[in-house]
C-alpha cells in the first residue's frame, strides 16, 4: 500500500479538528457600542469592587449625621435571689431566708454637648469622602469605556484589513484569470502565469492571518466584556470619518487647564485630601476636655414587695437622672497622640498623592496632544497615498496589458495600492481612536463618543 506524504496526514488532522470544533453550537450576539459598554460595566470586577465601596462610605456618612443625636439604650433584666434577704419592716431591718424575684428595667440617653467640633469635621470628612467615591466611581467608569473603546475600534479596524485583504484576492485571482487567456492567447509567457499563481497564494495566506488577527481580538473582547464561551459578538459599525471633536488651535496648557476642570480622578483626589485634614482636626479634639448630657431612667419590681408589678414599676421604684458630665483627657497611653500621627500621615500621602496625578495628568495630555497632531498629519498623507497608488496601479495596468511592462511591475504597483489602503484604514482608526484617548485624558469621554 502506497503512503500518503505528511503534508496530508496533516491537512487531514486539521479538517478533523476544524470539523470536531464546529460541531459545538456558537451563538451570535449583535451589540452596539453602548451596549458593550453596558455589559461590561455590569461585569468589570474593579468597577463593582468600587460600586460596593460606596455602599460602605454611605453608611459612614449616616453614621457620621447620626452622631449629632442622642444614643439611646434599652435594657431590662430578670433575676432570682435565693437565701437571706433584707427587708425593711417597720423601721427595722429584718433578714429572711426566701426567693427574691426581680426585674429591673431602664432607658439611658448620652448626647455629646461639645467636643470642640469634633462630630462636625467628621461629619464633614465622611461626607467628602463618599463625594470623593462618586467621583472615582465616574472616572473608573471612563476607564471601562476607555477599555471597550479601544478593544471595540480594534475589532473594527481589523474587519476593515480583513475586507481589504479579501478584495485583493479577488482582484488577483481576476487578474489570473487574465493572465492565463493572455498565456493561451500567445501574448504573454508561461512565467507570468506561475508568477501570479504565486503571488494569489500569498494573498491567500495574508487573509488567513488578517482572518485570524480579527478572531483573535475579537475574542479579547469578549473575554473583558466576560460572554459566554460559546457566544460571539457581531459589532455594529462606526464611522470614524464623523469627527465630531477637534483640538485644533488649542495649545496643550489650554488643554491642561480643560482637564484639570474636568478629571473626575483629579476631584477625587482633592476631596479626599480635604477629607483627610478634617479627619487630622477631628482626633486632634481628643486633647481637650468634653461635656456630655445624659438621662437615666430605672425602675424595678421584686417579688418581696406585695404590689402589682404595673404600680412597682411605674409608681413605686422608678427613678429618673439627668446631668452633665466632663471629661478632661490626662494620660490615656499616648492612643491619642498615636491616632493623630498616623492621620497625618495619611493626609501628607494625600497630599504627594495629589502632585503625583497632577504631573500624570499634564504628561497624558501632552502625549495625547502629541499623537493625536500626528494621527492628523498621518491619515491626511495616507489619502494622498492612496489616489496615487491607484493612479499609478492603473496606468501599470494599461502598459502590462499592452506589452509594455512585466509582471514585477504590476504586481509592486498592486502591493504599493494595497499596503496604501491598510495605511489609510489604519491612519483613519487611529485618529479616531486618538479623539478617544484625547477625551479620556481631558476627563470627558462618555458612552457617547
Amino acid at each position: 500500500m502506497k503512503l500518503l506524504p505528511m503534508r496530508n496526514y496533516i491537512l487531514g488532522a486539521t479538517l478533523l479538528i476544524s470539523t470536531l470544533g464546529g460541531v459545538q453550537a456558537q451563538d451570535t450576539l449583535k451589540l452596539d457600542f453602548r451596549q458593550a459598554v453596558d455589559i461590561a460595566l455590569s461585569k468589570n470586577l474593579d468597577f463593582q469592587i468600587q460600586s460596593n465601596q460606596m455602599e460602605v462610605l454611605k453608611r459612614q456618612k449616616q453614621s457620621a449625621l447620626a452622631s449629632h443625636f442622642p444614643s439611646a439604650n434599652l435594657s431590662t433584666s430578670f433575676q432570682q435571689q435565693r437565701g437571706q434577704q433584707f427587708q425593711q419592716i417597720e423601721g427595722e431591718i429584718v433578714v429572711t431566708n426566701v426567693t427574691n424575684e426581680i426585674v429591673s428595667s431602664g432607658v439611658n440617653l448620652n448626647m455629646p454637648v461639645f467636643n470642640f467640633g469634633r462630630r462636625l469635621l467628621d461629619t464633614q470628612s465622611s461626607k467628602l469622602s463618599y463625594l470623593a467615591g462618586e467621583k472615582g466611581l465616574e472616572r473608573a467608569a471612563q476607564q471601562v469605556v476607555f477599555e471597550v473603546s479601544r478593544r471595540y475600534l480594534q475589532v473594527l479596524l481589523d474587519g476593515e484589513l480583513y475586507r481589504i485583504a479579501k478584495e485583493n484576492l479577488d482582484n488577483q485571482k481576476q487578474q489570473l484569470e487574465q493572465i492565463t487567456g493572455f498565456v493561451d492567447a500567445g501574448l504573454r509567457t508561461l512565467s507570468d502565469q506561475y508568477n501570479q499563481e504565486s503571488e494569489v497564494a500569498r494573498l491567500e495566506s495574508v487573509a488567513v492571518r488578517a482572518q485570524v488577527q480579527l478572531e483573535t481580538d475579537l475574542w479579547n473582547l469578549s473575554e473583558y466584556l466576560m460572554l459566554e464561551p460559546t457566544v460571539v459578538p457581531e459589532l455594529d459599525s462606526v464611522d470614524p470619518l464623523a469627527t465630531t471633536v477637534t483640538f485644533d488651535g488649542l495649545s496643550v496648557n489650554e488643554l491642561y487647564e480643560l482637564a484639570m476642570d474636568s478629571r473626575s480622578d483629579l476631584d477625587q483626589q482633592e476631596m479626599l485630601v480635604e477629607s483627610a485634614q478634617k479627619s487630622v482636626k477631628a482626633m486632634k479634639a481628643m486633647y481637650y476636655p468634653r461635656i456630655g448630657a445624659f438621662y437615666n431612667y430605672n425602675t424595678f419590681f421584686t417579688s418581696l414587695d406585695d404590689r402589682t408589678l404595673r404600680e412597682q414599676l411605674l409608681k413605686i421604684y422608678p427613678q429618673q437622672v439627668l446631668g452633665l458630665n466632663l471629661q478632661i483627657p490626662i494620660f490615656n497611653n499616648l492612643q491619642t497622640k498615636l491616632e493623630v500621627g498616623r492621620r497625618k500621615v495619611a493626609y501628607q500621602n494625600q497630599i504627594l498623592q495629589k502632585e503625583s496625578l497632577d504631573r500624570k495628568i499634564y504628561q497624558e495630555v501632552k502625549l495625547a496632544y502629541i499623537n493625536y497632531q500626528a494621527a492628523v498629519r498621518n491619515e491626511k498623507n495616507t489619502q494622498v497615498q492612496v489616489l496615487a497608488a491607484e493612479e499609478a496601479l492603473l496606468a501599470v495596468r494599461e502598459r502590462f496589458r499592452l506589452g509594455l511592462s512585466n509582471f514585477v511591475d504590476l504586481s509592486t504597483a498592486n502591493q504599493q495600492l494595497v499596503a496604501a489602503q491598510a495605511d489609510q484604514a489604519q491612519a483613519i482608526y487611529t485618529l479616531y481612536f486618538q479623539e478617544v484617548l484625547m477625551k479620556h485624558a481631558l476627563g470627558t469621554l462618555t458612552v457617547e463618543y
